[in-house]
């Protein structure tokens, strides 16, 4: 017979073993429960880690290893040289955003150490943020203008103020007409005929692009990688590159998108001009195309890069880049767009007062809630208008009439300060109407021209001419710096003038 009582079964030497390590391993995690975690809290993440920061950058994130103690990270963060900016929290993650943009051609640093955890025993040293050392630096202080004296005159220059270093950028075959860089400043798009045609009074306007040398590497660009481990290819300034020829269109006036993916040529056709006239678009890895609308005059491309402004019939029409689309918006009151704010959400725009005695000029504050507001009125010209980059105040190159016999306009540089209303007349200018200024992207600086035309008879004419037509001898490009009055507003200061000859200085973005 059997016994019928089982015996229990002894645990085997694995089963043993297997059972002590899920005894300690318990005990360790009840011991880790009860303590608390006692690593340290580190960055993970600095967005702006090595980067080339420019204007349009206005913000930059950290992201923590652990929930912070917020205060903590506040009160303990420290950026040199400062930048006043204010903080903004989601989960791990925080954001530092800027009140205006970091001036240009500047290394910063930013430190963190001292911060906790938001659990953490502030008794407990070693739970305080490992330091932590950020570097990064803005773009440097550049910009291109037409040359005008020798060897220089008709191309493209590029200055940078930073470095003090000049660069001629286009051949001295081409003569330049019109340019305008590239969101990054990395390359030129511009217009420009040939050196000898030019000569013989013959206007043939092809597109290009030229490089600038300029290496950038935005935050977006790294995309939370390593920057040690994202090479960028060396790139030599002053590489070619046609984008239109004029074979059987006139190419006139043209513009460049804020994203740089879009270029809109204003076009002519030589064997019928009357009825083929109009706007073409050039865009990457597609043929030139016709913007299917009617013909018109100045345009400008809006900050969304989807959309132009152009000034049709009697006013100004806001048409889409995508044929199929209906026209976005028309203002039957306005010639003109002198400028959009950066953020697209307000525009300067040019009314022309139909007086019989007196016509004049306003110019006027569009926002896209549906606001006209008149800025201020002329019966001289409006020039030009640029939104500083806090959409603030608004710069304008302006003129006058004054009440002599002959038609004089005098030029003004102003600023109007967009709360107020109220202007302020930084600097008054020679009489002449071939300038033009641009405000620098940190909006610290205003770069002017002062254009001196040819008078003496028997001279041979160059290849440049002004507005009047008059060959210019020469020309000298002024630098306005920006300073603030104790009430923030600009105020007027002495213009510096450059050790250059050039026209239509243009700041690199």
């Amino acid at each position: 017979m059997t016994d019928s009582t089982a015996r229990p079964k002894l645990l085997q030497p694995l089963d043993r073993t297997a059972l002590v390590l899920m005894l300690v391993l318990g005990l360790a995690i009840a011991l880790l429960i009860l303590k608390g975690d006692r690593t340290a809290p580190h960055v993970r993440d600095f967005s702006w880690q090595n980067a080339h920061v420019g204007a349009e950058d206005t913000a930059f994130l950290f992201t923590f290893s652990r929930p912070m103690d917020r205060t903590s990270v506040e009160e303990n963060l420290r950026l040199e040289p400062p930048l006043p900016g204010k903080f903004s929290w989601s989960g791990r993650r925080m954001a530092y955003t800027l009140e205006k943009p970091a001036p240009y051609g500047t290394q910063f640093e930013v430190r963190l150490q001292g911060a906790r955890d938001r659990f953490d025993n502030s008794d407990d040293e070693r739970t305080a943020i490992e330091p932590f050392l950020g570097k990064f630096q803005t773009r440097d202080r550049a910009f291109v203008y037409l040359g005008v004296e020798g060897e220089q005159e008709g191309r493209l220059v590029m200055y940078n103020l930073t470095h003090q270093q000049e660069q001629v950028l286009t051949p001295e075959n081409l003569v330049v007409m019109d340019f305008e860089p590239y969101p990054d400043g990395d390359r030129i798009l511009f217009s420009a005929t040939d050196r000898t045609a030019q000569q013989q009074g013959s206007l043939d306007q092809r597109i290009y692009t030229v490089t600038t040398g300029i290496q950038v590497r935005s935050p977006d660009s790294l995309g939370g990688q390593d920057p040690a481990s994202t090479s960028i290819e060396p790139q030599s300034a002053g590489v070619i590159q046609q984008l239109l020829d004029s074979q059987d269109y006139q190419n006139l006036k043209f513009d460049l998108s804020p994203d740089g993916q879009t270029v809109i040529v204003q076009r002519v056709s030589r064997e019928n001009p009357g009825a083929d006239f109009g706007l073409w678009i050039l865009q990457p890895d597609a043929e030139p195309r016709p913007l299917e609308t009617e013909p018109g005059g100045d345009f400008l491309i809006a900050p969304d890069s989807s959309s132009v402004a152009i000034a049709q019939g009697q006013g100004m029409a806001i048409l889409p880049l995508d044929d199929q689309a209906d026209p976005l918006d028309f203002l039957p009151q306005f010639g003109m767009v002198m400028s959009f704010s950066r953020d697209g959400t307000a525009a300067a725009m040019v009314r022309f007062n139909v007086e019989p005695q007196n016509p004049t000029r306003s110019l006027f504050l569009v926002t896209n809630q549906g606001t006209e507001e008149e800025i201020f009125r002329t019966d001289g010209s409006i020039l030009s208008a640029e939104f500083d980059p806090a959409k603030r105040f608004l710069y304008c190159l302006m003129t006058e009439l004054l009440p002599t016999e002959a038609y004089l306009e005098q030029p003004y540089l102003i600023a109007v300060d967009l709360e107020t209303k109220q202007r302020t007349n930084l600097l008054l200018l020679p009489i002449q109407r071939d300038i033009q200024m641009s405000l620098a992207p940190d909006g610290l600086g205003i770069l002017f021209d002062q254009v001196i035309a040819e008078t003496e008879e028997g001279v041979e004419p160059g290849v440049l001419r002004s507005q009047e037509g008059k060959a210019i001898a020469s020309s000298k490009l002024w630098f306005l710096p920006v300073v603030l009055a104790a009430d923030g507003t600009p105020a007027p200061v002495e213009a510096q003038p450059l050790p250059l000859a050039g026209l239509r200085p243009h700041w690199l973005p």
